[in-house]
């Protein structure tokens, strides 16, 4: 049987590639790295610098994607699905990708499952 930290981890890995694969559908996927000052912000989602999905892009995904990797504990109270809903409700084909954010809020959550 496997574990419950084991299939988070899978699970997590997969709605990160999912993720991707929706920002590059909907053309908010950049091919410009945000400024050095901008990485280093620590306004929430990075908001003061940069919209949020180069947040997910250059921060967001990459720092999960190593937590998964090195097998590290995984943050246990998101809240993204609010912001985006914030941003993006009024974009009907944005929906999509709101659930998404909506799912990954939920599975790490401590009150998941």
């Amino acid at each position: 049987m496997l574990s419950f930290t084991f299939m988070l981890y899978v699970t997590s890995k997969n709605n990160l590639i999912k993720l991707e694969q929706l920002l590059k559908e909907l053309q908010l996927w950049s091919d410009l790295s945000p400024s050095a000052s901008a990485m280093a912000s620590t306004e929430p989602f990075s908001c003061d610098v940069m919209a949020l999905e180069q947040w997910l892009q250059f921060i967001f995904i990459p720092k999960m994607s190593q937590l998964i990797e090195q097998q590290q504990a995984l943050p246990t109270n998101i809240a993204i699905a609010p912001m985006a809903e914030h941003l993006w409700q009024a974009i009907p084909h944005y929906h999509a990708l709101i659930e998404l954010l909506r799912d990954l809020d939920c599975l790490l959550s401590d009150n998941n499952y």
